[in-house]
């Protein structure tokens, strides 16, 4: 039963902390990152079996985890109101062709980063967009024409 709690609360708190972190880091990971991810997932691991090796631990660990993702993944679903807290809601970052700056600083985000998502999805320039939406995905979709 310990090592049920242990993952339970260590769910959350990575939970919390990919909230904390911004969906924009998350979706651009450099090699340090991927490195840290690793490190981090290592910690963890001994964190929530301690020195529990079995193999009814590591079931328990890893059913516990799949299931508060259902059930994550459920509720949000389910209840529209929890959606937002479990999986962020998209951020408009530029509409009718003007750069939103409050909503870039709020996602750590630069005019230059979003110009060159921009490129990347064959934008020559960021006047040429009607809207620009951070998607809960942390990916930048772009909308570009007139109405």
């Amino acid at each position: 039963m310990d090592l049920v709690l242990r993952t339970i609360f260590v769910f959350f708190l990575i939970l919390l902390i990919t909230r904390a972190v911004g969906r924009r880091e998350l979706s651009t990971m450099e090699p340090f990152d991927l490195i840290l991810l690793v490190v981090i997932g290592d910690l963890v691991q001994q964190g929530v079996t301690q020195s529990d090796y079995s193999l009814t631990g590591a079931t328990m660990v890893i059913v516990t985890v799949a299931l508060l993702t259902v059930a994550t993944a459920w509720l949000s679903f389910r209840f529209r109101r929890v959606r937002p807290l479990l999986e962020g809601e998209p951020v408009i970052l530029v509409a009718d062709g003007r750069i939103l700056e409050r909503n870039l600083r709020r996602q750590r985000m630069t005019v230059d980063e979003l110009g060159a998502e921009a490129r990347l999805a064959q934008i020559g320039s960021l006047a040429d967009v009607r809207y620009a939406v951070l998607e809960t995905s942390g990916k930048v979709s772009f909308l570009t024409g007139s109405s």
